[in-house]
Order: structure tokens, then C-alpha cells, then sequence
């Protein structure tokens, strides 16, 4: 059955043209890699990388090689077209300070102190997009997609020490923003 193949072993399917491997790939990797990329750029940039990603996945499929699990080089993909989304847009930093402390909510607004779902994810989204973007990749990619450090190393092209490096500031900052 499909559904039990390994990713690999579904992409090699595909290469061989069976459509069907490919129906199952999509539906099993489009929902982690959509957070990823929303949560690296923001929408409506999102839905264009994500349709670039699934589009390169397309154009690569018959080169393909099972060297790296298929999530990885499926971020690896995704995770260069944000880069190239960043070097585009190069926006100016803003004062972290200032940002980090407009995520503060007065407490005259929770009386009881408690956060609503809704709020907590909200307050985590802007804290997100406070990072400098490759610690905010380093998380996301943890969080979402639910790699280890070597993984995360290998997806986004860099040292094993700096993907740990990153995804540690990452949490450093991310606690501090969201402390009550």
C-alpha cells in the first residue's frame, strides 16, 4: 500500500512516473512544509514559495537521489528559496528592543492572567517575526517539521555547531518574549 512507503521509496515510484506516489508525498509533507514557509515569510509569500518548492520537487524528480531522507532535501529546497526571498526584500532591521516590547500585554487585558489559545499563538507569531530570520528558520524547522540539529545542519547548508548555535539563541529569545 502507498500509504505505508517510505518517502523515498515513493519518490523513486514517482520518477518512474507512477502519479499516485506523488499524490501521497504531497499529502503527507504539503501541511509541515506550508507552516515552514509561512512561518519563515509570512503569507501571501508563503503560497508562492510553497508552489515554487512543489515545483522543483517536480522538475528534480527523475535526478533524485536517496543520499538525504526526502524532508530534508524537501526543506532544503524550500529553505533556499527563502533565503533568496530575504536577500530580495532586505528590509531595513527594526529595533529589536522596541519590537520585543510591543509583545508585552498589559495585564489590565488578562485579568485572570490566563492567555487565550488564539492569543498565545499570536504572541508567539510576532515573537517569531522578531529573529533575525536563520534562527527563526532553525526553530520553525524543530518545531514544525520536527528536526534534530544534524538535520536541520543539513537542511539549511550550514555547520552542525551553527544550527545549534542558531536554534539556541532562537529559544533564548523566544523565552524571553514570551515570559509572562
Amino acid at each position: 500500500m502507498r500509504g505505508e512507503d517510505s518517502d523515498e521509496a515513493l519518490m523513486q515510484a514517482w520518477a518512474r512516473d507512477d502519479l499516485r506516489a506523488f499524490e501521497v508525498l504531497y499529502a503527507r509533507h504539503r501541511g509541515m512544509l506550508w507552516r515552514f514557509l509561512l512561518r519563515g515569510v509570512g503569507d501571501p509569500v508563503a503560497e508562492e514559495l510553497f508552489q515554487d518548492t512543489w515545483a522543483r520537487v517536480v522538475a528534480a524528480r527523475a535526478r533524485w537521489r536517496p543520499e538525504a531522507k526526502f524532508t530534508t532535501w524537501l526543506l532544503q529546497i524550500a529553505h533556499n528559496l527563502m533565503v533568496d526571498q530575504w536577500r530580495r526584500q532586505r528590509p531595513a532591521d527594526p529595533d529589536p528592543e522596541a519590537t520585543l516590547a510591543a509583545l508585552e500585554i498589559p495585564e489590565e487585558q488578562h485579568p485572570d492572567g490566563d492567555l487565550s489559545e488564539f492569543e498565545q499563538r499570536r504572541r508567539l507569531q510576532r515573537a517569531l517575526d522578531v529573529l533575525p530570520p536563520e534562527q527563526r528558520e532553525a526553530f520553525v524547522l524543530r518545531a514544525e517539521a520536527g528536526l534534530g540539529v544534524d538535520e536541520i545542519a543539513e537542511a539549511t547548508g550550514v555547520g552542525r555547531e551553527t544550527a545549534k548555535s542558531r536554534l539556541r539563541y532562537a529559544m533564548v529569545r523566544l523565552r524571553e518574549a514570551l515570559k509572562p
